[in-house]
């Protein structure tokens, strides 16, 4: 048994790999699988630090626990993009500034590069681009 778990840190890492590819993809279901595979490297992290009486990676893994919980309600709240008070663009400055997957381009026809002559007084105008 001692065998199985010195050895439990490599299906650990492979996991933990895998679950990172996962929640990093663009498909709300790939990040859904990512942040459960995420809970099963807790476990197996948190077996292995048992066994090696790493207690540090334990509470590691339990505060990695909790912040999978923050990404699951964060990527339901992203499926719902109409809800101005949740979801990426929430998390600017003053609660529906530009998030870190949002940007502010200038909008079409109004002076932004390639976008054609700007029309009198519309210097300035922004529309909000999502980046998914």
């Amino acid at each position: 048994m001692d065998a199985f778990l010195d050895a439990l840190q490599w299906p650990a890492m492979a996991v933990t790999l895998l679950a990172a590819w996962l929640v990093a993809a663009r498909s709300a279901a790939r990040r859904r699988w990512g942040f459960g595979v995420f809970v099963l490297s807790n476990l197996l992290w948190s077996a292995w630090g048992l066994h090696t009486q790493a207690y540090a990676l334990i509470v590691l893994q339990v505060g990695l626990f909790l912040l999978n919980l923050r990404g699951v309600r964060k990527n339901r709240e992203a499926a719902d993009p109409g809800d101005a008070t949740h979801g990426p663009a929430a998390d600017g400055p003053g609660r529906g500034g530009a998030g870190l997957d949002e940007v502010r381009a200038p909008a079409a026809g109004r002076g932004g590069c390639h976008a054609g002559p700007a029309s009198p007084g519309s210097q300035g105008s922004t529309r909000r681009i999502r980046l998914r």
